[in-house]
């Protein structure tokens, strides 16, 4: 059962009680993220998920990993380009405990600068492993191209030289601007009584009064443009996209069966043309990737460089073809049948109940029940992916980079792409 408590500065609470298991995830999420960054605070929503663990006023960085060491728990924390989310996992006897301790790191962090300057230099070295991890880099690179000029586009912990110049004033005063109790979500799933919920959090939330605040976001446009980046690697790591969808749009459903059908599955059209049919990709898969606003239909391999040309020639005819046919009723069944088993095999996890109970309060201001979901599904019709695709595919708009050692300039990448 799924209940929901607004607290009089604009908090919302959240449970989702599931009797028949014995641990709880709860986390404290913030509708703010670093696309909400402006120029000189790129990466600070990142670095202050990392600080949020550095000490509060009565306990050190020590104390916080024993509280949750003591009690089994599992605690972590995460920043995405629109959230920021501290989370942990409990036996449901130990609710308190990890209440008690969420709560004074989120609101009780001392953001101390002997800590800051230290935690820059372990952010850095983030920064150099993800840029030395190019299967991951590639991505970041294609995302900064495809919305560049806006911070959507921009990596999440931010650049070398913005990290560095971040301190504690400028910290604390983007959390002012930024951690507002409207764009505060406390939400918890597992074997737990909501009520028992809001009296144990709400002491610590209900007197938290940020300045009003409002967060600008501006949707990017896209830009197709075809990058080639020389670096010396083993492969070439290829990235292609075009606009896809964003987390509410009505066409979300028609959006996620196209991806399962083109490269998301072991049984996928590009899973199956590239590496079991021409031995061409170890690793090769569609993917969509979405905010509240926009989102990246996108498709990435990783390739010799003498695999380039047939690589990028494939997948056009694949994207092709299904801008062209219709997709066939047992293959769209069967990605039908792909995305509720992975639902609801999700389900069974209360991390992801407690994510998605979260997210789904974030974008529509309500519980979505999984019935709900699972009807969308089925309703989608292989007309409506073929018209929803149609409307957006243009073979001579797509955005490609490469990176790595790739034997082809833009323009002839370019005129693979566009060839009828």
């Amino acid at each position: 059962m799924h209940q929901k408590t607004v607290l009089p500065n604009g908090i919302r609470i959240l449970t989702e009680r599931l009797p028949y298991v014995h641990s709880i995830s709860t986390g404290i999420w913030v509708g703010a993220g670093s696309r909400d960054e402006s120029p000189n605070e790129q990466g600070i929503t990142h670095f202050i998920e990392h600080m949020l663990f550095k000490g509060t006023e009565k306990r050190s960085a020590l104390d916080i990993a024993k509280a949750f060491d003591s009690i089994g728990g599992f605690a972590n924390a995460f920043t995405s380009k629109e959230h920021v989310c501290l989370h942990a996992k409990v036996l449901s006897t130990h609710l308190p405990v990890v209440v008690d301790v969420l709560t004074d790191v989120f609101l009780k962090s001392v953001f101390a600068q002997e800590e800051i300057e230290r935690e820059k230099y372990v952010i850095l070295q983030e920064i150099r492993m993800v840029e030395d991890t190019p299967d991951e880099f590639v991505h970041i690179l294609f995302q900064e191209m495809f919305w560049q000029g806006n911070s959507l586009g921009l990596p999440i912990y931010g650049s070398a030289e913005a990290v560095s110049s971040l301190d504690r004033d400028r910290m604390l005063s983007y959390l002012d601007r930024a951690f507002h109790p409207e764009r505060i979500i406390v939400a918890a799933a597992g074997n737990i009584e909501h009520q028992h919920f809001v009296d144990l959090v709400s002491p610590a939330f209900e007197n938290l009064h940020h300045p009003a605040s409002r967060i600008q976001r501006v949707t990017p446009p896209d830009h197709q443009e075809v990058r080639v980046i020389q670096k010396d690697l083993e492969q070439v790591h290829l990235c292609l996209g075009m606009r896809g969808i964003s987390l509410a749009d009505e066409m979300r459903y028609a959006c996620h069966l196209l991806n399962v059908v083109l490269g998301s599955s072991m049984s996928s059209r590009l899973f199956q043309e590239i590496r079991e049919k021409r031995g061409l990709a170890y690793s090769v898969y569609s993917f969509s990737h979405s905010h509240e606003d926009t989102g990246i239909l996108g498709v990435y391999a990783g390739i010799s460089p003498e695999n380039v040309r047939e690589t990028l020639l494939v997948i056009k005819e694949q994207l092709h073809r299904l801008s062209r046919e219709p997709i066939p009723t047992g293959e769209l069944n069967a990605a039908k049948e792909y995305l509720l088993g992975s639902m609801y095999l999700n389900a069974e996890s209360t991390d992801s109940r407690m994510n998605r109970m979260a997210k789904n309060e974030f974008l529509f201001g309500r519980y979505v029940t999984f019935e709900e979901v699972e009807k969308e599904i089925k309703d989608v019709s292989s007309e409506t992916v073929l018209e929803w695709f149609r409307s957006l595919y243009e073979a001579s708009d797509l955005a490609l980079l490469l990176l790595g050692p790739a034997d082809i300039d833009p323009e002839e990448a370019r005129s693979i792409l566009a060839r009828g």
